[in-house]
This record gives C-alpha cells, structure tokens and sequence, in this order.
C-alpha cells in the first residue's frame, strides 16, 4: 500500500492553528532590562516584585507574573505582561528596555591540526584554571571529551552550581544549569542540562573536550578534542526544540558571570538586526566585558547575503565560518560505467551492488494527493512506496532522505547546486551532485530501459583550496554600525567531527533512530567554540588580559586569506583565519574599556540617562557627545562606510599597548586603494611592558558612488611582530551612516543540518 504520510501538505492548516493559538494570548513573557545592578546590600528582587506589584494591581498577581529576577550581574526581570502592562512598566523610572521574549536560533578534528595547533604549549594546570561557560542546548556528562581523569578540583574562583535530576558534574564539567521561562518542553527535551539535541555536546567538546578517539560510524576516525583540552567547562541550558529564549539567554548570562567563568561561547543568534540594547546577546555580553570576561558569538547561517552578519556588538567577538583541507564525498557510479562525484558524510555500505533506479518523479504518491512535480522533489510523504521499494531514487533537490526511507527505498542522488562545499549526513545512502550531473543522471533513467546504479561509502578528499569562508556563513557589512567592521575573524566551520548526544538524530532527518557519541556538522556554530578555544587559551597564558586585549591578540595575528577567492573580502573573513599560537604573543592590543564602548553607545544615540542605568554611574554622561561615526573607538580594524556621491574622508584614532619586548619601535605603514592614507606618528617606540602610545590614521581620496569594498590595511612592525589590522572603504546609501538610519529588514536565514539558532526565539547558529 503507498504510504499517505501527508507531511508535505498541510502547513497553510498548522499555520493558522498557529495563529489563532497565539491570538488569544493575554499575557507574554517579556524582559525588563534595567542596567547595572546597584551597589551595596540592595535586593533587587524586592524592588522588581514592588514594580510588578504596582502595575499588576496585587501581590498575588506579580508573584504569578514573576518568572525571572536577574541581579547577580545586572539588573532587571522577567514577568508574563500584557501590552498595557508593558507599556507602563517602560514609562517607570530605572528602566532601560521592556523586550519581547524572542526566540533565538542556534547557528556546528582535524580543525585544530589544520591550523596549526596540534598541541599547545601551556601546561595542563594553567590551562586548568580557566572556565569556558557554554549557552547552547546542555551537554552529554558521560560523554569522553568531559571525563576528569587527572583533574584536580575546579579553581577556587568557581561559585556556580550543578543542577538537574539524574545529572552529575565532575572536575571537568564544573557546573551546568538549565532555564525554560516559558515552561514549554517538547517530547524530545529532557528537562536538566543533559542535551538532547546533540548541538550544545558539539560546541562544548569543541571548544574544551579532551582527546579521545571519535569517528562517525568509522568515518573521520582519528582523535578529536577541544582548543583547550585541560580547560573546565560549566554549561548553561538555553537552547530546547523550540530555540533559545531572550529571557533565559540573559538569566543565563546573570549567572554565567557571577559564577565566574572566564570566557563565554554563544552558538546563537537572532534572524534579524536588533539595536544594542533591545539584543540580549549585546546586553548580557556588555556586562560580561565588565568583568573582564569576552563573549565569543557565531556570525550566522544566513550567507552570502550581505549584511545579515549577527551578534555585531563591538565587545562581541564575531566568528565567521571557513572550510579546513577535508571533504566527505560519496560517489554514485551508474549503469553505464559514468561516476559522479557528490558531497555526503555516507557510513552506508551498499557493498558495490546495483539497485534499480527510478527518477523521483515516476514514483509519486497520488493518493496522498501527491503529482509528479511533488514527487520529483522527493518530499516526505510524497513518495508511491510501491515504485520506491528497494531502489535508489533521483531527487531533483537536496532533502534529508527521510521520504525515501519511509517508502522503503535503498538510496538517493540528489541534485543541487546551492550547497557545494559542505556535507551533510542522511538517514539512507545517498549523495549530493550538481545540477549539471543530475540531468546526466536524468538523461540515463530516460535513455536506458532497466536503469541501475549503486552509491558507494563515502570517503574523504583532501581539500587543497582550504581555507576560504564557506557560502553559509554570514556576510558584512554591520548592519547597525557600519564603522565597526564585522564578522571580525573566521575559523573552521565545516565538516566538523566532535561529541553528540547519543538520543540525538545522527543526522538532517529528525526521526533518524540510529545513535552516535559523535557527529560530523558543520555551521558557524562550529567555528565560534573554535574562537571560544582560542579565547580560553590567551586568557590561560595572559589572566589578567581584558576581553578587548584577547580579542585584539587574536584578530590581529590572524592569518590573511586569499581574496582571491572572496569577492565580498573582509566581509566574509573580518582580519582573517584564527591562529591561536601566535596571539598569545601578539606584540601590541588595541585594549578598550567600559568607557570606550560607553563613549561609543554615545556616538550611537544612547542617552546619557539610559547609558547612567546601564552602567551604574551617576557621574557618567554623554556630556558635549554628539551622535557620529565611531571612527574613535580603539577597534582592531578599521571601516569606512562613504555615502554615495562623498569623498573618501575619515580620521582614525587608536591606541595601542605594548605586551611585548620592554624596548621596541614599531614602524606604522598602511594602504588602500583609490586613497591616500597617512599615519602620524609614523614610528611608536616603546620602553616598558604596559605602555601605551597612540597614532592617528587619515584617509582622504575623491568621490564616490556604488562602490564594492576595498580592501586595505594598517600594519605595525617591530621586526619580530607584526600587528595588522584590515582596513576597508566601501559605499552606503545617503544617511545610512548613522544608528537612526539603520536599515532593520528583516533578512533570511539559512535551514539546514546543524544549522539551528535560538525567546525573541534565538536560534543556534
């Protein structure tokens, strides 16, 4: 009998089920931010419990309302309001920002030997003290990347705490937590920190896992581990199936920061722009960098389209995702001896036999209600299990495989030539050709009267073009602040092996049964705990480094890609590829503090009331400050947004501080096309550790309109170092230059294997 399995039919019905579901809502979870928790023996808590007592009228009501207090590390709460309700409680005094409850989304080792960090060189204890907290979807505790053989006790900094039922940490995995404000759990999610998804396990083995041997069903085998091996790990669970709420993203931060962890990795990210302030991500990260601790972020799934780069904050870093020297490939060998070549992490085995093949479209469902034009598409449901049992099936698009399977068949060779540089895995054999092989393919199911073919195990190649930025990965330019140049480094983000889940699917299709203790994804998810790893390993060799001094070291020692094969530039890559071993001796940072960015939140609008809650400084103001480029905050890299029919003008100012030899003189050389460009002084000599100088960099050059981005650089040398930040010219449209004027569209965002961010709900990157 053909399975009517009608998947593929009713989403106008769920959406408005959706919709009518949602109408009848009173009240929502949103988030009122309210700055910088105040100093001295002060509940906080009190105050927001007397503030929703008075908009809500009782205290029985605002007890109800209440979900979170936030005031370890800042100040604010989240409460179940009414618009009427929201609107009040914005009008009431010390509030920043009220927020809807966004869901965010998640943006996924040869890695770490690609780039030329097999092994660091710290030892083991010092690596110990540092602490990666991780916000994703929870970890796998059992899991050999987070064993604690030979770990001492978890520093004596370490307050947090390990909760959840059948959840145990170790010397290792010091602390993990879970949060869920909308009390919302799908089947699959398991209420403690232990991961279901498999995506949070990913991240954090990536970022700190321990070497042990890993492979996917035998693929990749070899030895994977984290950036930092010897680090500690602390998790904090945002993410479910739903995404990752606003609400639980910042209490996640509040206590992330009180517990004291050095560095915090976030795989997620919103679909579209948000303002600094009304972006949990930018305002659990700013009070972060207060503490001294960086916040490294994914860029995004939403490439090559420009400007849809996300977590853009200039206390943010910014991690776009690029290949490394491997490729899985599975090739699908026809009848007629013609092979194809397609990309695939394929563990199934078909042992060379042939199977009947038969072209999507021949085998549609119509009793489902399914045509061939469906069919074709090889959608799930849409498949006549009758013509689809024991053969391979011609798919004229990428799918997860799960229509074949339910209709009994071997295998798929799907067609598409949007995703050509990087695999995925599936529920069945199957490969990914290009388009053009798949009319190849078409054409002997159509010329050939029993046509068969067999899909073989998948191997991998040796990619000799790596490394250069992946399509998926999100482009610049910053879509809020065009004079802060964003993403602001790459590292890998494909074909990423590291730890899972093992109740997690195995691969894209949902309702894969099978269990692995690693998986093989790729996203910039993957590429940020590379970065986190990175972080953790500088702040381990320099402690008391500030989260703009690590961020410094490690943009401006990155290895430079090949334009050549970017066409957007330093939108694609930012200062270049990761290279952890050389940013623990980085010669010069570009250090900025609390009132740097203050300065420059002035610069972007932000009132000094507004920026007086946020830092808890009442002597703090925006004083004579005007809203104007950011031209003077001390960033690594340098960007000059031109509106259409200016000239090029614009005068930097940076300073930098020596962590190098004692007695140095660096001489400043930069350049860029169609413009002059000086820099005054030309030559910083220093003569201490911890000695600041300054310089100034001016680029002047005539009119222009509709221009692509130059690519350009300032480097600093002192024959031992060289400190080299990018700097790039491109055009806006008239006005575009200024926070008021920003374009907040909302923009697309990419579906696919690992590639999930996550209350707005924030998504996994």
């Amino acid at each position: 009998m053909a399975k009517a399995m009608l998947h593929f039919l009713p989403y106008a019905l769920l959406l408005a089920a959706f919709v009518l579901a949602c109408h009848g809502q009173e009240r929502e979870v949103h988030i009122v931010y309210m700055g910088e928790r105040p100093k001295g023996d002060f509940s906080v808590a009190s105050t927001h419990h007397s503030m929703l007592e008075t908009v809500l009228g009782s205290t029985s009501s605002a007890k109800d309302s209440l979900i979170y207090s936030y005031g370890k590390s800042f100040n604010g709460f989240a409460a179940r309001l009414s618009d009427e309700e929201v609107a009040k409680l914005s009008e009431m005094e010390g509030v920043v920002s009220v927020l809807p409850n966004h869901k965010l989304k998640l943006h996924t080792t040869r890695s770490w030997d690609f780039m030329g960090f097999s092994k660091g060189t710290l030892p083991a204890p010092i690596e110990g003290k540092v602490i990666i907290g991780v916000l994703d979807t929870g970890i796998w505790p059992e899991s050999d990347s987070f064993n604690d053989d030979d770990f001492g006790p978890p520093p004596s900094k370490w307050k947090g705490k390990c909760t959840g039922a059948n959840f145990t940490c170790n010397n290792k995995l010091i602390g993990a937590r879970y949060y869920n404000s909308e009390d919302n759990y799908d089947t699959t999610d398991i209420k403690s920190p232990r991961d279901s998804e498999g995506h949070g396990s990913h991240t954090a083995s990536t970022a700190a896992g321990r070497e042990v041997p890993a492979s996917y069903f035998g693929l990749a085998a070899g030895t994977a581990r984290g950036g930092v091996p010897n680090a500690r790990i602390a998790v904090y669970k945002v993410c479910w199936a739903s995404g990752c709420a606003s609400a639980d993203i910042l209490a996640a931060f509040d206590d992330a920061i009180a517990d004291g962890v050095d560095i915090i990795s976030t795989s997620l990210g919103a679909p579209f722009p948000f303002e600094y302030l009304e972006d949990p991500i930018a305002i659990g990260s700013f009070h972060a960098m207060k503490y001294g601790i960086l916040t490294s972020s994914s860029a995004g799934n939403s490439g090559p389209f420009p400007a849809t780069v996300s977590n853009y904050a200039p206390w943010i870093l910014t991690v776009a995702a690029s290949t490394i020297d491997r490729r899985f490939v599975a090739k699908a060998v026809l009848g007629n001896g013609e092979i194809y070549s397609g990309l695939s992490v394929n563990n199934f085995d078909l042992n060379g036999k042939s199977y009947p093949l038969i072209w999507g479209g021949d085998a549609a469902n119509f009793s489902a209600g399914a045509n061939s034009a469906i069919s074709s598409q090889c959608f799930h449901g849409a498949m006549n299990s009758y013509k689809v049992k024991g053969k391979i099936v011609f798919c004229e698009r990428i799918g997860d495989g799960a229509g074949i399977l339910s209709a009994d068949g071997v295998g798929a060779i799907m067609a598409d030539s949007l995703f050509t540089d990087f695999a995925f895995s599936f529920p069945l054999s199957a490969t990914v050709i290009t388009t053009e092989d798949g009319q190849r393919v078409l054409d002997y199911i159509r010329s050939t009267e029993n046509p068969v073919a067999t899909i073989l195990v998948g191997e991998t190649d040796k990619d000799v073009m790596a490394p250069y930025i992946i399509s998926f990965s999100s482009r610049g330019p910053n879509p809020i602040t065009p004079d802060i140049l964003k993403p602001d480094l790459t590292a890998p983000g494909v074909d990423i092996l590291a730890a899972w889940s093992p109740v997690a699917p195995p691969s894209v299709d949902f309702e894969d049964t099978r269990s692995v203790e690693y998986n093989i994804i790729s996203g910039t998810s993957m590429s940020c705990p590379h970065a986190s790893g990175a972080a953790a390993y500088v702040k381990a060799a320099h402690p008391k480094w500030s989260a703009a001094a690590i961020k410094s070291a490690l943009m401006t020692t990155a290895h430079v890609l090949d334009p050549k094969k970017h066409d957007e530039l330093e939108f694609a890559y930012g200062s270049g590829h990761i290279n952890p071993l050389k940013a623990v001796k980085p010669g010069l940072v570009f250090d900025a503090s609390e009132a740097d960015y203050v300065h420059f939140l002035c610069k972007q609008g932000y009132n000094t009331t507004t920026l007086k809650l946020i830092i808890g400084d009442n002597s703090s103001s925006c004083g004579r400050t005007k809203p104007g480029r950011a031209w003077d905050l001390n960033y690594p890299s340098f960007s000059l947004a031109v509106e259409d029919g200016q000239k090029i003008h614009a005068v930097f100012t940076r300073t930098v501080t020596n962590v190098g030899s004692p007695n140095s003189t660096y001489y400043i050389n930069a350049y860029t096309p169609y413009s002059r460009v000086s820099v005054t002084p030309s030559t910083l000599s220093f003569s201490a550790v911890g000695e600041k100088k300054s310089f100034t960099v001016k680029v002047s050059g005539p009119p222009i309109s509709q221009q692509p981005i130059l690519s350009g650089a300032v480097l600093l040398t002192d024959g031992v170092h060289v400190v080299r930040s990018p700097l790039v010219i491109y055009t806006i449209l008239p006005g575009a230059a200024y926070p008021s004027n920003s374009i907040l569209e909302k923009r697309p965002s990419f579906k696919g294997s690992s590639l999930y961010h996550g209350n707005g709900i924030l998504g996994r990157n």
